[in-house]
């Protein structure tokens, strides 16, 4: 779906207002695309389709974002970028609104929202947080999990090396955090989960004035860390995790 964005100049709309609907989403009781009709007493369905085309819009969003489809520093209007999608204008201001949360874009009133420029620093900070935060858990885990759920896990490193192998950048986005979600979870902790969920999604972010795609060997090698980490973890090479682990906290080199 996110390759509907690369059409037109979805850009600032001074009439547009990330802070609500202010008239631009009138279509929405006809929009067969965003909430079907339905009849007496079925609103359950007409609630879950609501919340499916939001979800799609945002996921669109963010695979644009990754892709460089969506240019850091430029203004982009949600009415202009739903008629791209065929849907009205309050699922894309929905998504926006996550997407402004998860430090992606930033809201430019009256106008639209502006993605992000980040900087080399901002994610070599993030990156370091991260691994105070990650590092001493899966050192902890490497104690104590046995090593036959380590490798129940292997599925899911190979979920990322063939989203590496195809060069899809978005695909790898998904499937690497799945991969450290899956092994934050043995600790048993869901603000860890949550915590780390937000820090990496931050450090996946493409850097301002960076090419809109990173090289296919930067991600298969970044998957490969993975199945290293694996590896070790399995063999009980306390050593070799921590060094692995390290090394995969350098982050991704736009």
């Amino acid at each position: 779906m996110h390759g509907d964005i690369g059409h037109g100049d979805p850009r600032g709309d001074p009439h547009d207002d990330p802070r609500g609907d202010d008239g631009h989403d009138a279509q929405d009781a006809r929009d067969a695309h965003d909430e079907p009709a339905h009849s007496e007493g079925a609103s359950a369905p007409r609630t879950v389709r609501r919340h499916s085309v939001r979800g799609q819009i945002l996921q669109s969003l963010r695979a644009a974002l990754l892709a460089g489809e969506l240019v850091p520093g430029e203004v982009y209007s949600a009415p202009a970028l739903a008629e791209r999608h065929g849907v009205s204008a309050t699922p894309v201001r929905e998504a926006m609104q996550q997407l402004a949360t998860e430090g992606a874009v930033e809201v430019v009133l009256n106008r639209g929202f502006r993605v992000t420029e980040h900087t080399p620093r901002e994610r070599a900070e993030l990156a370091e947080v991260r691994a105070l935060v990650e590092v001493p858990v899966i050192l902890r885990l490497a104690r104590t999990v046995p090593a036959a759920r380590w490798a129940a896990l292997r599925p899911l490193a190979d979920t990322a090396a063939l989203a590496a192998a195809r060069g899809d950048r978005a695909g790898y986005a998904d499937a690497d955090r799945a991969f450290h979600r899956a092994v934050l979870a043995l600790a048993g902790n869901e603000q860890l989960l949550t915590v780390a969920e937000d820090l990496h999604r931050r450090t996946q972010w493409p850097l301002a004035g960076a090419p809109g795609t990173v090289r296919r060997a930067e991600l298969v090698a970044d998957a490969a860390a993975h199945s290293a980490l694996l590896d070790a973890l399995i063999a009980e090479d306390t050593e070799a995790v921590l060094t692995r682990v390290r090394q995969h906290f350098t982050g991704w080199r736009d």
